[in-house]
């Protein structure tokens, strides 16, 4: 379980190294208008630079290790559910979006809600640990506070996502934290 976050963020920086070194930053994988529907899947792994995936590898590693610290349930629900997600941006929004601040967003919806939902000790504290530093990227899901270029919209659906992670993880029977 502790690999696990490490291994999905290899696979965006084996992407990225891929692309710079051998395709001159040419491989892109987003998903958006017109993509196979695989392209769901690649998407979070593919990034616009190294900027870009330096950027969200800062923040997917503290925030994957928190909802972790809560169980494994809740992580892979956060995943499935900003994938899930991201099919009506697939089918319906008019511009392309990658990276890992979707499942990034995901992970803060989550932990912001699970402390309100569960009231167990844990999931309190672990509310309160991302709001304290993780809550200034809040205004990243409005479209007038993001910069141009970036996917306020891909951020929202992740957050969204998070949301309805953290319900449908908290409805199950309680499971020993992990």
């Amino acid at each position: 379980m502790i690999a696990l976050p490490l291994i999905l963020l290899g696979l965006s920086w084996l992407q990225e190294g891929i692309d710079q070194l051998l395709l001159g930053g040419r491989w892109n994988l987003a998903m958006g208008p017109g993509t196979p529907w695989w392209t769901l899947l690649t998407a979070p792994f593919s990034h616009g630079d190294l900027g870009h995936l330096i950027g969200n590898s800062i923040v997917f590693l503290p925030l994957s290790y928190l909802v972790l610290l809560k169980s494994l349930r809740g992580y892979v629900a956060v995943w499935i559910a900003v994938i899930l997600l991201e099919i009506p941006l697939w089918l319906f929004w008019p511009v392309g979006s990658h990276g890992l601040s979707g499942v990034v967003y995901g992970l803060l919806g989550y932990l912001v809600l699970i402390g309100f939902l569960e009231r167990r000790p844990l999931a309190i504290a672990l509310t309160v640990i991302a709001v304290a530093f993780y809550g200034s990227a809040l205004p990243g899901l409005l479209p007038w506070a993001s910069p141009a270029g970036v996917s306020w919209i891909g951020h929202a659906s992740g957050f969204i996502a998070g949301l309805l992670a953290a319900g449908a993880v908290s409805r199950e029977p309680h499971q020993p934290s992990a």
